[in-house]
């Protein structure tokens, strides 16, 4: 079953591949959370499963931009499942323009994974060891799971996580911001609408992106969302933003009260999370391996060759 990663070079010259592989071992469907939110999910099962790997993603992600990635994992062994989050990807919207990133507060998310992992996880992977991996905001949602049902996960992966948001401004500067727009918002009849700044899905070309060095794979992925403009998300709301900032508190005051192993990943050249506050979080981690990847740009599964093999590389190592 193991065998080499995916490759930019195989990327470009066979990406049916990966196409022909979702077809044949990859399946996907909807499951309703308790306030009838739709979630999206996707899950591969090889045969003898060495365990459970549940993949938490970052905001604006979609169970179809981790193709690659559940293909990498399939076949190192891994089952692998995976869900949209609330008001992305292919689940449901909250707010009218469905452009805009908002939850209420952290804990919906919480709720969304418990109930993807009732249903389905624990359903179709009852045995074996079950291990978390998140991306950026995925991390902090998986951190908040973790601390609220510790029987969850064997293991943790962090890659790039959300543990603080750049720029990372003083939190009484934070809140006096937020209290400003939402008053004014509020006023406006526009309480659910931006932050300053923020605006509907524009991507930004490849050279001025500070997601991934590899072209191949940050074309692909912007390949996907213009041709399915569902899984198009623009920026964040202040809802979210407010609740972003409260969840990281949490995270940053409890995280030493995760007994599971930790694997920290840390992306050199970062410019969307805060990686002094990651730092200052794994510090309180009472079992926690730190690998920084120097230079390399926040989305470690989208990155070029070298930053991603050493990325799976370690996150395998830390697995077995």
């Amino acid at each position: 079953m193991e065998r080499k990663l995916s490759s930019e070079h195989q990327l470009t010259v066979q990406p049916q591949v990966i196409t022909d592989f979702w077809q044949r071992h990859v399946k996907t469907g909807t499951l309703k959370a308790a306030d009838n939110i739709r979630l999206a999910y996707a899950y591969s099962v090889p045969q003898n499963a060495r365990g459970t790997v549940v993949i938490s993603s970052g905001r604006i992600e979609a169970y179809l931009k981790y193709q690659e990635v559940v293909f990498d994992f399939f076949h190192h062994g891994y089952a692998v499942f995976i869900h949209d989050h609330r008001g992305q990807g292919l689940s449901s919207r909250m707010t009218e323009n469905p452009h805009q990133g908002y939850v209420e507060h952290f804990e919906q998310y919480v709720a969304d994974m418990e109930t993807f992992i009732e249903q389905m996880v624990k359903v179709l992977q009852p045995k074996g060891p079950r291990y978390l991996v998140g991306h950026s905001m995925g991390c902090a949602i998986g951190v908040l799971t973790a601390l609220k049902h510790p029987d969850y996960f064997d293991k943790l992966v962090f890659c790039s996580p959300m543990f603080g948001i750049r720029p990372a401004l003083p939190r009484w500067l934070a809140n006096q911001l937020l209290n400003h727009f939402t008053r004014k918002f509020t006023k406006a009849g526009l309480a659910t609408d931006y932050f300053v700044g923020q605006k509907d899905y524009l991507p930004p070309t490849f050279e001025n992106n500070h997601l991934t060095h590899s072209r191949i794979r940050y074309r692909l992925f912007r390949m996907l969302y213009a041709e399915l403009p569902a899984l198009q998300l623009g920026g964040v709301t202040i809802h979210w933003l407010r609740a972003a900032l409260h969840a990281i508190d949490i995270i940053e005051s409890r995280a030493s009260e995760l007994n599971q192993p930790c694997l920290l990943l840390s992306a050199g050249g970062d410019t969307v999370v805060d990686n002094r506050r990651q730092m200052r979080v794994a510090q309180k981690l009472k079992a926690v391996t730190v690998k920084s990847l120097p230079g390399a740009y926040h989305e470690l599964f989208i990155e070029k060759d070298d930053i991603r093999n050493d990325t799976f590389e370690a996150i395998f190592d830390f697995l077995a």
